[in-house]
């Protein structure tokens, strides 16, 4: 159910170590006016819907489907939300989780959306060269860092896979990993089937310029420019975490974005991290996306360990989650590394997975059948 692509020793080794622990969930919600950027994300069949996609999310997380729910999942081109799969797994094994607004477009009600507001701020477009204000950018890594010690006080001897959710947030991934350095173009993935590369190219060079960077840049400084909100406080709470804890960060290419923003926070603030005990974990649509080239940056970026895990919905009965099976949607809210933590914690098995995703989605896809007649 789990392979591991690259740093095979150390990936081993870490799946061995957090064999049977029990797991705490952490997602970091964001968004980036670079969303709003036409054709730049399938995460919601348009601009306006992409405004909500987020939230509309967390509050899957939060309650499952509900035909009254406050932020309704946006219609995507594709497939379906991959917070139902996340779901599915939180409530399977009653998996303890928080949810950080780091910086939303528009401040979801409580009663949706159980989130933690960290004074944050959207971000703006990558294309301006200044995504974020600096002081925001350390605000959130401080936020980060509190909050990591605190979970890791509060649940010892833990595996805490940390997730995402900002729309266009392989864009910002590619605007940090450039701007720290890394050849990343034509590597990053994307919700659409076949990854819009030069688009996201464009917008990432036009905000560096922009920015002007100097050479070796403080990695704030790199987040402040061309980020998103989410990056940092993942950022600032792996390191906390990874001091005592187990640290799955739950994504693709974004989290390897992340991951390399904490080599080099780490590097440039003289900070400690522990990246024995953190691993980057996917799905294998992601991790084997033949538009992008996942493998070849984690190997870049080295040290971490990429994992995917090896869930499969080619026998689902719903067309729905077949289209992951074609490259479209992929990846988000944490689905893959909560599948790789199932497996890793409790057992599960490809038939249980699927099992239970489909027992999640299924009152959804009913209630969008019922409104099409």
């Amino acid at each position: 159910m789990i392979r591991v692509y690259t740093q095979l020793a150390r990936g081993q080794a870490w799946l061995e170590k957090y064999q049977g622990k029990s797991v705490v969930f952490a997602c970091g919600l964001g968004f980036t006016d670079t969303a709003l950027i036409p054709d730049i994300s399938a995460a919601g069949a348009t601009p306006k819907a992409r405004k909500y996609t987020a939230i509309a999310d967390g509050e899957c997380v939060c309650h499952g489907f509900q035909e009254d729910a406050l932020y309704p999942l946006p219609p995507l081109i594709v497939g379906a939300s991959p917070a139902i799969l996340s779901r599915a797994i939180l409530q399977k094994y009653q998996i303890p989780y928080y949810l950080f607004d780091t910086g939303l477009l528009i401040p979801p009600e409580p009663k949706a959306v159980n989130c933690i507001d960290l004074g944050g701020k959207k971000a703006n477009c990558v294309s301006t060269g200044k995504a974020l204000e600096f002081s925001r950018v350390q605000h959130l890594f401080q936020q980060g860092l509190a909050w990591g010690k605190k979970l890791a006080t509060q649940y010892t001897n833990h595996l805490f896979v940390l997730g995402e959710c900002v729309v266009a947030g392989t864009t910002t991934a590619l605007g940090i990993l450039t701007g720290l350095g890394y050849d990343a173009h034509q590597k990053v993935n994307s919700s659409h089937i076949e990854c819009n590369h030069d688009l996201k190219w464009q917008i990432v060079q036009q905000g560096l310029r922009k920015a002007n960077l100097p050479d070796n840049p403080d990695p704030f400084a790199v987040v402040s420019a061309v980020g998103d909100p989410m990056q940092i406080f993942i950022a600032g709470m792996a390191i906390a975490l990874s001091h005592t804890q187990g640290v799955l960060l739950g994504g693709g290419t974004q989290m390897l974005a992340v991951y390399a923003l904490i080599q080099r926070i780490c590097g440039f603030h003289q900070l400690d991290f522990n990246p024995a005990n953190i691993a980057v974990g996917t799905t294998r649509w992601v991790a084997e996306d033949p538009t992008g080239d996942t493998l070849g940056l984690a190997n870049s970026i080295g040290e971490v360990p990429l994992l995917a895990t090896q869930l499969s919905f080619r026998d689902s009965q719903y067309s729905q989650l077949q289209s992951y099976e074609q490259g479209y949607v992929k990846e988000g809210v944490g689905a893959g590394g909560l599948a790789i933590a199932a497996h890793v914690a409790y057992g599960a098995t490809q038939v249980e997975l699927l099992t239970m995703i489909e027992h999640t989605i299924a009152p959804y896809l009913a209630a969008v059948r019922e409104m099409g007649n």
